[in-house]
């Protein structure tokens, strides 16, 4: 008998049974942030789902963030003086987080999906798949070797579950339009309402034939040319055939599409608001001490210091980051924490939220813009900077426009990078009017990044029209690129000759969390710094965030009943 034999093939009924990643299996078995599995990635690489996401169930890669209260920004000693990060008070809504940072597994798959549905060597979509590449030469240095990481560190095996880096702002937010589509698509797929769009023989998915959600809750027949054989079925419809109604023909499709209101989609993805990422990673929950209560948690972890008290791994760092000039892991046998530059997620214990790498590895994108100081007088529940309210744009006949293959609008960013308006298939959307928010007490126009910030209530020009101004007043005169575009259809390489005393404008966005190249001073929650939405570094990632519909947290909170007395 060959025991050989034997040993291997138990080797691999263990791998297959338990579906985790192990070196000897040479293959990822699943991916978890959309829900398609390993099997289904022969179509165009796709993720498994262990469950349906119904309920309350969390999203697949995501945990639970409860709500609350606590006290947002700086509450140790300000060192810089800069009151960058003033201490106030905020509620936070509940809401569904990814417990690692985006891998480059992950985002790599949905390159290949826009490489398939958007070919690049086709003229209608041309740039839209350059667009969401990341930035592969943010490794490159005037006086460093890095160039085998500028090669490698994106698509190298070696380097899968390592965050992604290179992206910008706005990539990150176009993944998480995407990723909002591929997980409602998998679960219509798995509910059977869809049939495997992937597999039918008679249907492309390309260019504007693909799942949006938007499209799909506007009007199914919107999607695929109004091609109805990739529905399987329809929820149930209780609206009754009148006397004389044919009855449907044996296959087709019957009852109704999947609405809103039937719970059954996922909310969308986004990045998360800084309140939300601040909170989330302060994790004060797992301290009751009063000093905690009120917010005074210097990192992700419970302690003052970055090293670990427990008998076991005494002294072992908890996470990654610069210890010193020229020196990124320790020393070498005792006190190497295993990376020089970034390191596999989850190579350090979670917060208590079950969130990995909230202090250390790369530091995160936010939604939020940049201004020096959190508003004291702002909302002080669920804080953000930078509404743009808008609404679904209509044609001349009243209905809602999509966009399609041939009327691709692209947007030139001012380093140069074209990236799409809109995605075809998606819905158009346009600014709010004044009409609009007429006689409202909530909100008075769409843009509202700058608003208490810079806008016309703040300057003297406070009576005038925005229209009847030449140039709209700022109160931050940041560098104004020229926005010229040249013969060859890109924009030229200008710079702003103008005298400017800051950076700061209303496209810089907040970044949070220390990374793999900054002291331990980063490493703080509550320490915020800014980059240009279009710019991308070596030490930025991402996580998405989903909001939790409904209450706030699973307790089972029945009514009292109250009795009546007559």
């Amino acid at each position: 008998m060959n025991f050989n034999v034997i040993k291997i093939n138990y080797k691999a009924i263990i791998c297959l049974a338990i579906g985790i990643s192990l070196v000897s299996c040479h293959k990822r078995k699943s991916s978890g942030l959309t829900g398609w599995s390993a099997q289904e990635k022969s179509a165009v690489g796709f993720y498994d789902s262990k469950s349906s996401y119904a309920g309350q169930e969390a999203p697949p890669g995501m945990v639970l963030i409860e709500g609350g209260s606590f006290t947002m920004g700086q509450v140790q000693d300000d060192v810089l003086f800069d009151w960058n990060t003033t201490p106030v008070k905020q509620q936070v809504r509940s809401f569904y987080m990814d417990e690692t940072e985006v891998t480059n597994s992950e985002y790599v798959f949905y390159l290949n999906w826009m490489e398939k549905v958007f070919p690049p060597n086709d003229l209608n979509y041309e740039h839209i798949y350059q667009s969401v590449v990341p930035d592969t030469l943010v490794w490159r240095d005037v006086l460093g070797f890095n160039e085998l990481l500028t090669e490698n560190y994106l698509r190298h095996p070696g380097y899968a579950d390592y965050p992604v880096v290179g992206v910008s702002w706005v990539q990150a937010n176009q993944y998480c339009n995407w990723r909002t589509n591929r997980v409602n698509e998998k679960i219509l797929m798995d509910k059977g309402v869809l049939k495997s769009l992937y597999e039918l023989d008679s249907l492309e998915v390309k260019g504007k034939n693909h799942f949006d959600t938007d499209t799909y809750l506007q009007n199914p027949y919107a999607m695929f040319d109004g091609d109805s054989t990739i529905y399987k079925k329809g929820l149930p419809d209780y609206t009754p055939r009148k006397k004389g109604d044919p009855k449907p023909a044996r296959g087709s499709f019957t009852g109704r599409q999947v609405k809103v209101s039937d719970g059954i989609l996922a909310a969308k993805f986004r990045l998360p608001t800084e309140v939300e990422w601040e909170y989330a990673a302060k994790a004060i929950v797992e301290n009751r001490e009063y000093n905690n209560i009120r917010g005074r948690k210097k990192y992700a972890w419970s302690g003052k210091y970055t090293r670990n008290k427990s008998k076991r791994y005494m002294g072992d760092q908890l996470a990654n980051f610069k210890q010193g000039k020229g020196d990124y892991s320790g020393v070498p046998g005792w006190s190497n924490d295993g990376a020089d530059i970034t390191i596999q997620v989850k190579s350090y214990e979670p917060n208590a939220f079950g969130l990995y790498d909230m202090s250390g590895n790369v530091a995160e994108w936010v939604a939020d813009v940049y201004r020096p100081i959190i508003d004291n007088d702002a909302n002080d529940f669920n804080y953000y900077r930078g509404n743009i309210f808008t609404k679904k744009m209509i044609d001349s006949e009243g209905k809602v426009v999509i966009a399609d293959d041939s009327s691709i609008e692209y947007d030139t960013l001012d380093n140069g990078r074209i990236t799409p308006k809109n995605i075809p298939g998606s819905i158009k959307t346009v600014p709010i009017t004044r009409q609009d928010a007429y006689m409202r007490n909530n909100y008075e126009k769409a843009y509202n990044v700058d608003v208490r910030d810079g806008d016309l209530a703040s300057t003297k020009f406070y009576d005038k029209d925005e229209d009847d101004l030449d140039v709209k007043p700022r109160m931050y005169n940041s560098p104004i690129k020229p926005r010229e575009i040249g013969e060859s259809g890109l924009i030229k390489q200008q710079y702003d000759t103008e005298k400017r005393n800051t950076l700061i404008s209303n496209k810089t966005r907040v970044y949070k969390g220390g990374s793999w190249r900054d002291r331990e001073y980063w490493l703080d929650p509550s320490q915020r710094r800014y980059l240009p939405e279009y710019m991308a570094t070596n030490y930025i990632g991402f996580r998405c965030v989903t909001d939790k519909i409904g209450p706030m947290n699973f307790k089972s909170r029945t009514p009292t009943s109250t009795k009546v007395r007559y």
